[in-house]
């Protein structure tokens, strides 16, 4: 009876989010903490017909920055990637390499962090009330040309998004060339890096906890305080692509909870995330890197108009 929520999780994941299909090849890469919720995926993707491989990532090999000759071999075989493990800022090119692979030859579902309570919680959902209200969010921000964050904390930042493609991550992840997360519920895109200034104080950057400050010049970060983002910085290193902004998300799961664990907070209501690095091809960088702060309790203008007022919609 205990594993009863997760395997139905588990379902909606296979089933309704990654419609896996007869004949299919799933990869799906897991750590030891994850296993108990690698076994129900693998259980569903199995009973759907597909060749179903799980790949053990040991401790012994981490961190893992990059893929082996066997496992690029496996990528490529693949019609869909599921990715599961810890999230650790050395991994990123790792991380890198997957999403990279999976928008480029099948499709991929990001979980790096996801915990069996997630899972039963965000993931055993009905992705449809979630669709039509991020679809509400992207109307409001599409092409606008003025979009304004602020927060009581001192965040101010200004950018466009102009000509910019919009995302929604609803759940469906079920096309060819795909990117998505478990759980779901953002919109994003990336801003028009010259228009990109200001400032934000964040409450999380890639599962660090703790207050910090970005303070950014047409698209580039030029000055930070606070140990995740210093942390953060170290890894980046000379690599000036990990600099430049790379992702603007709204988070629309009225069910995620501002917590440690990026992938959740970032779809949390109220708040909104920046990213640094790569943009996924909708922007004009491309990284290794990628790494998304959260800030929350966020007022956002656009096209004259407010579309929420201290971390609540007003749409």
């Amino acid at each position: 009876m205990a594993m009863i929520k997760l395997f139905q999780a588990a379902d909606r994941a296979v089933n309704q989010s990654l419609k896996i299909r007869p004949g299919e090849n799933f990869l799906l890469v897991t750590d030891k903490q994850k296993m108990e919720i690698a076994e129900a995926l693998a259980y569903w993707a199995k009973k759907a017909g597909a060749e179903t491989t799980t790949y053990l990532m040991t401790e012994t090999l981490r961190p893992i920055t990059g893929p082996t000759k066997l496992f690029k071999e496996l990528t490529k075989r693949a019609s869909v990637l599921v990715y599961m493990l810890d999230a650790r800022i050395e991994e990123k090119p790792f991380r890198s390499f997957m999403v990279g692979e999976g928008m480029k030859r099948s499709r991929i579902c990001m979980m790096p962090g996801i915990t069996r309570d997630m899972m039963e919680r965000l993931v055993n959902i009905d992705f449809k009330d979630m669709d039509v209200f991020t679809k509400k969010v992207v109307r409001a921000l599409k092409d606008a040309d003025d979009v304004v964050i602020e927060n009581a904390a001192g965040t101010r930042i200004e950018f466009s998004v102009k000509g910019r493609k919009w995302d929604n991550d609803n759940g469906d992840i079920s096309h060819k060339g795909k990117h998505g997360n478990l759980p779901a519920g953002e919109c994003y895109t990336c801003p028009v890096e010259e228009t990109f200034s200001g400032k934000l104080v964040i409450s999380l950057i890639d599962d660090k906890l703790g207050r910090g400050e970005m303070e950014f010049k047409r698209g580039r970060l030029v000055r930070w305080k606070g140990k995740g983002i210093e942390a953060i910085v170290k890894n980046i290193g000379t690599d000036e692509t990990g600099f430049i902004v790379g992702e603007f998300g709204v988070g629309t799961n009225k069910g995620a909870r501002i917590s440690p664990n990026m992938l959740e907070a970032e779809k949390a209501f109220g708040t909104v995330h920046f990213a640094i690095g790569d943009s996924y091809g909708i922007g004009k960088n491309k990284s290794k890197h990628h790494y998304d702060a959260l800030v929350d309790k966020v007022t956002i203008r656009a096209k004259g108009k407010t579309i929420a007022k201290s971390g609540t919609f007003m749409i």
